[in-house]
């Protein structure tokens, strides 16, 4: 075993503080990547604080990795020592199920390991992410990272990226849709860049008017308050698709309304607390109400 620093939160109420922690030696098909970035994204704030429930401590948090391959095993292929690579929110699954042969491998059917506060595929050993030195993958679980792309700003495409690019890829963004992004923070301020880059007409839904100059730079083409009732009258059936990007409790059906007949309102951010959806607010435009994950 390798000893591994890393820092860590010990219970939902302490601070991360530094923690050692033991990595695999490499196997025949594992990588081994010295860590250079880890983003922090939100997900890692509520597990951390076990918001969500189920937490294991101590928590190594991270899914956001980007680093340097140091070792591989003798039957990896695709890297090699001083490949750029990446790690996002899962490093196994069973690889077998109809779920892992369609490449939806997050959905595993036994259950994906996911990079941290989860398990192996054995059950047994607890999962630590990327808040650490170094990481142990699988090769197939291990993404190339293009020399020519800064290291920092690539680790937020790990879990932010690929969570907001997944639903406007699903629901077929395309150059002219009208798409509204709910919130401009981790995950919000990547939906505007990656839907502007498609063509969409970018308008973002904020309660903070100093969150604009931001939005517009990112490329959206217009900027609403949603602490103004009226702008859901403004924009009722306006979008094509909305991606909702706030992660605190908010009422669904007013946002429903600003989609259009066949248009989808899909959820990225998962608020803590249930909230009400009327039928009719699907079923009145056959509406798509929707939630996406990586």
């Amino acid at each position: 075993m390798l000893k591994t620093p890393a820092y860590a939160a010990q219970s939902p109420t302490r601070p991360l503080a530094p923690f050692a922690i033991e990595r695999r030696e490499p196997g025949p098909r594992d990588v081994m990547i010295d860590i250079l970035y880890c983003g922090v994204c939100h997900s890692d704030i509520h597990q951390a604080r076990d918001e969500w429930g189920g937490s294991a401590f101590p928590m190594v948090p991270g899914h956001e990795i980007v680093g340097r391959v140091r070792q591989v095993g003798r039957e990896v292929t695709k890297f090699s020592p001083g490949d750029l690579a990446g790690v996002g929110c899962f490093v196994d699954s069973c690889r077998e199920c109809e779920q892992c042969r369609s490449g939806l491998e997050q959905f595993c059917e036994k259950g994906a390991a996911f990079t941290y506060n989860s398990t192996e595929m054995d059950r047994k050993t607890p999962t630590q992410g990327g808040y650490s030195t170094r990481i142990v993958v699988a090769e197939p679980y291990v993404l190339r990272v293009p020399s020519g792309l800064d290291p920092a700003r690539a680790a937020p495409l790990l879990c932010a990226g690929i969570t907001t690019y997944s639903p406007l890829r699903q629901w077929n963004c395309k150059k002219g849709d009208r798409v509204g992004v709910v919130g401009l923070g981790g995950l919000g301020h990547m939906a505007v860049k990656l839907a502007a880059s498609m063509g969409a007409e970018v308008t973002v839904l904020s309660t903070s008017r100093s969150k604009e100059a931001d939005a517009r730079r990112l490329g959206a083409g217009a900027f609403e308050i949603t602490r103004d009732a009226t702008t859901f009258e403004k924009l009722a059936r306006r979008f094509h698709l909305i991606i909702d990007a706030i992660s605190a409790a908010h009422d669904y059906n007013a946002y429903l309304g600003m989609v259009r007949p066949q248009g989808a309102l899909v959820l990225v951010g998962i608020p803590p607390e249930p909230s009400p959806v009327a039928a009719s607010s699907v079923v009145n435009g056959n509406k798509r109400f929707a939630g996406s994950m990586i």
